[in-house]
């Protein structure tokens, strides 16, 4: 009687459809999987011990690097955690910003997503497009940040100063001519006999699976879980928005594609309202001992150097206590905890990344699929390895 062996085959890290230096050990009968094992680790940096060194402040950029695809949610997620510790009030302007900048960066992210996972599967002009709308949504972190990535721009209480004059209308064009531009995606993706073929009845993942393994975000509500932070536990003011949460039924990855495309569409209309909501007004809040005087005091006289010398070097002191908060981040709920012991630096800082815990749920998904099925799986889940490793 004839015996087969099982076959042990390394995917990546080196390998362009892991999305990043990601390895996944997969156990192969024939090209059948049996078994996959992530291994992760490849990135780590050890961003959260590095925090306990640095002042509240100076941790600031060390969150730009965590989904390095979504770095004004990384940002917005810590500062909102740093400002229930302190109890300051942000000035309604600068929420409005951080909204209108927190729903662009979900565009980014999802475009980038939809354009790898595309190409994975083999369409590559979608990637060509949705590289275009992304190129613009740089430009605009540029003009306000003057970074195209790693952006920073948000503060404690605040932002670190005001968008220019031109913003308005470079967002609300962009806009504008968005939902053209998706409709230019799914008419090359969504009726497409060979992506139908590659995304239906694949990854399935049902709802109490992926609650047991803590899915969040498109991932899980392409699994019909109705769960959407910015609408059940809202925060920077996302409760006088009106959108709507996209949720899937066959729980695969053609019902993903198809919720973050709608996230794509409520994006375009959060972004709008907001627009129309901007008023004229301070960017910063009344609270000298934690927000860096403006510029102008800084370079015309004495006070305004000491007072921004001494925030740089020395920090702000946080009160005693214990925080958690998270963030509908483009991946899902990406959670800061921060103990203070009363001083300038973080006693301790825990960061719960999306992609961390979503990438648990990729042997459910494969497992019995082929290999050419499992590239479709990780663009499903939309991993990004700087956050998963930290």
């Amino acid at each position: 009687m004839a015996t087969t062996e099982k076959m042990t085959l390394n995917m990546g890290p080196q390998h362009p459809s892991t999305h990043g230096v990601l390895r996944l050990v997969l156990e192969l009968d024939g090209e059948v999987i049996t078994k996959i094992t992530p291994d992760i680790g490849y990135l780590h940096r050890g961003v959260e011990k590095l925090s306990e060194h640095r002042t509240y402040h100076q941790v600031l950029p060390l969150t730009d690097r965590l989904d390095y695809l979504a770095p004004m949610h990384n940002n917005l997620g810590y500062i909102l955690t740093v400002e229930k510790l302190l109890d300051i009030q942000v000035p309604e302007r600068a929420q409005t910003i951080r909204i209108i900048m927190a729903e662009l960066t979900r565009l980014e992210s999802h475009l980038v997503w939809l354009a790898t996972h595309a190409l994975d599967i083999g369409a590559m002009t979608v990637f060509l497009y949705a590289f275009r709308e992304r190129e613009v949504i740089m430009e605009t972190y540029e003009l306000i940040s003057g970074a195209r990535m790693t952006s920073n721009f948000f503060r404690a209480g605040g932002l670190s100063q005001d968008v220019p004059p031109e913003f308005e209308k470079k967002v609300r064009d962009f806009i504008d001519a968005m939902p053209g531009n998706l409709d230019q995606y799914e008419g090359l993706l969504t009726t497409n006999p060979i992506w139908l073929k590659r995304t239906i009845g694949n990854g399935v993942i049902t709802a109490e699976d992926a609650i047991d393994i803590g899915i969040t975000g498109p991932a899980l509500r392409g699994s019909g879980v109705d769960w959407d932070l910015r609408r059940d536990n809202p925060y920077s003011g996302y409760e006088n928005y009106q959108f709507q949460v996209p949720v899937g039924e066959k729980c695969d990855t053609f019902d993903r594609y198809k919720v973050r495309l709608v996230e794509m569409r409520e994006a375009c209309k959060i972004v709008t309202q907001a627009l129309d909501r901007l008023k004229p007004g301070p960017v910063l809040a009344d609270c000298p001992q934690v927000c860096y005087p403006p510029k102008e005091n800084v370079y015309n006289s004495i006070e305004g150097l000491i007072h921004h010398f001494k925030i740089a070097s020395e920090g702000y002191p946080v009160p005693e206590g214990e925080v958690y908060q998270g963030v509908e981040n483009p991946k899902g709920e990406l959670g800061f905890y921060i103990v203070s012991d009363g001083s300038s630096k973080p006693y301790r800082m825990r960061i719960r990344p999306p992609s961390f815990v979503n990438l648990q749920a990729i042997e459910k998904m494969a497992k019995g699929a082929m290999i050419a099925d499992l590239v479709a799986v990780i663009g499903t889940l939309d991993v990004v390895l700087g956050e998963i490793d930290r």
